[in-house]
């Protein structure tokens, strides 16, 4: 069988990372390459299917029906790799497994820790390496098959993923203790929130989509406000914020220690519904299996049949 048309298998990873992230910019940055590789890469695939797969716009890249056959195709291919790569590895380790998982920043620094804890005790051989990253990226890597099992905090069920809820989590308002905020009275309502410029994550990340879902839902219409400041983990808005830079909306697993030791103030909001789920996800269709399924009962209840 003749296989010069079909391409890598590094380059159906990228263009799932092109799906994923809506963008050649960021999967050319998840992906560790400049976007112009990225493109090379892209018109490389192309020329070997022999129709165009993306569609380049100012705000970002779709596929082309031909694109989404591809990379319905390519998911088949990447996951029957990821199959034959585990069962090798299982026949090298005589009896050791590996678990690779990525989960978004919340998930990976405030629970994952307990329940990869008992895992251990579960299963001693098991190899677990943990990546943390933003919910897109989360997505990314589940979809090409660089982590088992993934951990998000978006509204929404990446495409391409099957997912179930593991842990209720909910938003809070904090502010430096000097602000304003701190001593008012009255609750924060949703249109002073929408419109407040507030220190915040990167457009991709989980808390900042389910802030913005939240005020949408609550208002009819798309926050307006742009961010004061773009800060690309829960650590360093925390600490801008108790720098006085503004105020910000962070998981209530983020600020806890701040709050009690008071170098943070939480404020009451009203009008506006700020929990949400932290999901697991694994590719669709494909059950989890070994380490995978043990650590998914853990971090979880089982769904009910």
């Amino acid at each position: 069988m003749a296989l010069e048309r079909v391409p890598d298998l590094d380059s159906l990873q990228l263009l799932l990372r092109v799906v994923a992230t809506g963008s050649l910019g960021r999967a050319a940055a998840a992906h560790g390459i400049s976007q112009p590789a990225v493109s090379a890469r892209i018109r490389t695939i192309e020329q070997l299917i022999g129709v165009p797969l993306v569609v380049r716009g100012p705000r970002g890249s779709t596929l082309t029906p031909a694109g989404e056959l591809v990379a319905g195709w390519a998911e088949q291919v990447l996951a029957a790799a990821h199959a034959l790569d585990a069962g090798a590895s299982s026949l090298r380790g005589q009896g050791a497994s590996r678990l690779r998982v990525a989960a978004s920043m919340t998930v990976a620094e405030h629970l994952l820790p307990g329940w990869l804890v008992r895992l251990a005790q579960q299963r001693p051989q098991t190899q677990v390496s943990l990546r943390a990253m933003n919910s897109v990226e989360v997505a990314a890597a589940v979809l090409t098959g660089e982590a088992e099992l993934g951990f998000v905090e978006g509204p929404d069920v990446p495409a391409g993923l099957d997912a179930r809820a593991v842990a209720r989590d909910r938003l809070v308002v904090v502010v430096a203790p000097e602000h304003p905020w701190a001593r008012r009275r009255s609750p924060v309502g949703a249109t002073e929130l929408a419109t407040t410029r507030l220190v915040q994550r990167e457009p991709t990340s989980g808390t900042r989509a389910a802030l913005e879902t939240a005020l949408h839902a609550a208002l009819g219409e798309p926050a307006g406000a742009a961010p004061l400041l773009e800060l690309s983990t829960a650590s360093a808005i925390r600490a801008a914020v108790a720098s006085g830079a503004g105020p910000a909306v962070l998981s209530e697993h983020a600020v806890r220690d701040d709050v009690a030791a008071g170098r943070l103030a939480q404020v009451a909001v009203s009008g506006v519904d700020l929990a949400r789920a932290l999901r697991a996800v694994w590719p669709h269709g494909q059950r989890p299996s070994g380490p995978a399924r043990d650590l998914l009962a853990l971090a979880g209840p089982a769904p009910r049949t």
